[in-house]
């Protein structure tokens, strides 16, 4: 019996694209440099893991196969020979004692393949909390928090996106210690009230898996693993064991002084300004009186930048210091026309949201200059 598939280049690439983009560049298996293979009548589904993510995707033969089977096959080199072939290339593969013999046109490459039964996997598991929702507010809920995250923090747990539901509400929450990020979305159903941390590597992969379209995507959040289904793709992680620090306690009491500007004009100001800031601390001071801001910044050469914007502002005047790349996420993240800073004092974090959309909320601490 002849195990062969074929399958049009155009139908193959995109797949394992995106299966290849979850793998470990430092394997600890063999195993897990291959994607699995598991054919049966006209689907292919392709998985890969790093065995902290899993991703697997589908995609068309070109004609049904009467057999079923799993095979894998390594996956850069896989990759590597789809994409160096014509773009109407029919690519045939057939699968062999250990090795699996790719034919299109004229071009024979031979691999040598792993067994199946050794390729781990992170399906078996039970979700405690289940639900569907438009891929739009998943994708909204993590782009309007995930550069807040932390990278390589000894705390660990900031490593990572926190998902929580509460109720009606959908909530993502990032923070790097110096600055955090919430974002809540209402949802059309009543949720059982949980959280978990995914970690950073599943939420960056996620975030170029989702699209800002109403088709449904469905989460289910386990104890350990949380599992992403949509459009032919299920995407499952493990989570990070950790207790996520109280966004609420972060956000800013009796935050009386508020000041709003037009988004872009502040960008471009603190744009300008940062250029003579210190490179190491990036610190701006902002200094606000009635309707204005001044906005200042300078560096070891004792070169200085001012700059000087209208706002709305009427509360006591006041200074406080920033890093300016902190601020500029945010607005580059807000997007919006106006923007509102609520502040207490030089020494307290400072609130900023967008005036007409108060789904994202973003707290930054002030630095002393």
């Amino acid at each position: 019996m002849i195990m062969q598939i074929t399958i049009t280049r155009d139908q193959l690439l995109k797949p394992l694209q995106q299966v290849c983009g979850v793998l470990s560049s430092r394997p600890t298996l063999p195993v897990i440099n291959n994607i699995l293979l598991e054919i049966e009548g006209d689907r292919l589904s392709l998985t890969g893991t790093d065995l902290e993510v899993e991703l697997t995707t589908q995609a068309q033969l070109l004609q049904a196969v009467d057999f079923a089977g799993k095979f894998t096959i390594p996956a850069k080199k896989f990759l590597d020979i789809s994409k160096s072939l014509p773009d109407d290339s029919v690519i045939s593969v057939t699968f062999e004692e250990d090795k699996a013999i790719i034919k299109a046109g004229r071009s024979k490459f031979s691999l040598a393949t792993l067994p199946a039964s050794d390729y781990p996997n992170l399906m078996d598991w039970k979700p405690e909390v289940d639900f569907s929702i438009e891929q739009a507010t998943l994708a909204r809920l993590i782009d309007a928090t995930q550069f807040s995250m932390a990278n390589q923090d000894a705390r660990y747990f900031l490593n990572g996106m926190k998902f929580e539901t509460e109720g009606n509400l959908l909530r993502t929450v990032a923070t790097d210690g110096h600055r955090l990020a919430v974002c809540t979305m209402v949802l059309n159903q009543e949720l059982l009230t949980h959280s978990v941390i995914v970690p950073r590597k599943a939420v960056l992969e996620l975030s170029r898996l989702v699209s800002a379209s109403n088709e449904e995507v469905r989460l289910e959040i386990g104890s350990s693993n949380i599992r992403i289904t949509m459009n032919g793709i299920v995407f499952t992680s493990k989570l990070i064991d950790g207790r996520f620090p109280d966004y609420r306690r972060v956000l800013p009491r009796n935050a009386d002084r508020i000041l709003e500007a037009d988004t872009e004009t502040l960008k471009r100001a603190l744009m300008r300004a940062a250029i003579l800031s210190n490179e190491k601390f990036r610190g701006v001071r902002l200094t606000l009186s009635n309707n204005l801001l001044k906005i200042t910044a300078n560096n070891p050469e004792q070169e200085e930048a001012e700059e000087i914007i209208d706002v709305a502002y009427d509360s006591p005047e006041m200074e406080v210091g920033f890093n300016v790349s902190y601020v500029l996420d945010v607005l580059n993240t807000l997007k919006c026309q106006r923007v509102r800073f609520s502040l207490v004092d030089s020494s307290s974090s400072c609130l900023i949201e967008d005036c007409d959309n108060t789904s994202a909320e973003y707290v930054i601490m002030p630095m002393r200059l």
